[in-house]
């Protein structure tokens, strides 16, 4: 694996120890619903870790929240299999908004695919295991256009993620996110009528879990951007003006680590142009 670049930015704020991080765990991780990482964290999985494995994973989220997406994944990666939700988040994030080339983009958001598939069949029981499938796949299909994606069979199977995540953990507002851009997207692409027979997508249940997900993590500012993207996929120029205000929500939260910022800085860039 290559170095990635940088973190843009003056992290101080985002490096927590781990004491700190442990306190700041749940608004840290109210997208997620990810377990703070301790040997027993994966016993409701059927898994066992060891102290190390633990010790592993608090580093790489230590690293990931402070913008060090690469060694979040190298840590994440040296821990095994436990650790597949922090390097496909850190993977995700960076290939979201540093990766700068398309192929590299391309390969990145296809080895979250191949690390969740992994995670699927050693995790059955996780969510994670499960969103971060419908999130590669989602972000890749996008990298290569929805229509293409959807001609490939690849709209099913988010579907089919997103829904065993919801059905694990229905509280995971990052799922509920990307489940309503699952509707929204297929709308904007294929039209109500051919998006509602063949995929069962729908408007108002769009907009029921963009609205969950915002109950469940107002905190979050891709909750309010996206919530804002899905808005303009379903209805346009006629929701313009909803669709600032998101983003605007978003804009005024203070950024809790990198993630965020780089949400934050998106949104930002959106709204000036």
């Amino acid at each position: 694996m290559n170095a990635w670049a940088a973190f843009p930015h003056d992290n101080s704020a985002y490096d927590y120890s781990a004491d700190d991080l442990k306190n700041h765990w749940d608004q840290l991780h109210q997208g997620d619903r990810v377990l703070w990482p301790d040997e027993a964290c994966f016993s409701e999985y059927d898994m066992d870790i060891t102290e190390a494995q633990a010790n592993l994973l608090v580093q790489a989220w230590q690293a990931f929240h402070r913008g060090d997406f690469y060694q979040a994944v190298s840590l994440a990666d040296e821990a095994g299999i436990c650790g597949h939700a922090v390097a496909n988040k850190a993977t995700g994030i960076y290939a979201d908004y540093l990766e700068e080339d398309e192929a590299q983009q391309q390969s990145l958001y296809q080895s979250i695919v191949e690390r969740a598939e992994q995670a699927i069949e050693a995790l059955p029981k996780d969510p994670n295991s499960y969103y971060f499938h419908a999130y590669g796949l989602g972000r890749y299909s996008q990298s290569i256009s929805i229509t293409k994606a959807l001609s490939q069979g690849l709209g099913t199977k988010v579907r089919n993620s997103l829904e065993t995540t919801l059905e694990l953990n229905p509280e995971h507002a990052e799922a509920q996110l990307a489940m309503g851009l699952f509707h929204a997207e297929i709308i904007n692409k294929v039209g109500k009528l051919v998006g509602g027979m063949t995929y069962g997508a729908n408007a108002d249940t769009a907009i029921a879990h963009f609205q969950q997900a915002t109950a469940l993590a107002p905190g979050l500012p891709i909750i309010h951007i996206e919530y804002g993207n899905g808005l303009y996929l379903l209805y346009g120029d006629k929701r313009m003006q909803d669709m600032t205000q998101s983003y605007e929500t978003a804009v005024a939260i203070e950024p809790q680590d990198a993630m965020q910022r780089l949400d934050r800085d998106f949104a930002v860039d959106e709204l000036a142009e």
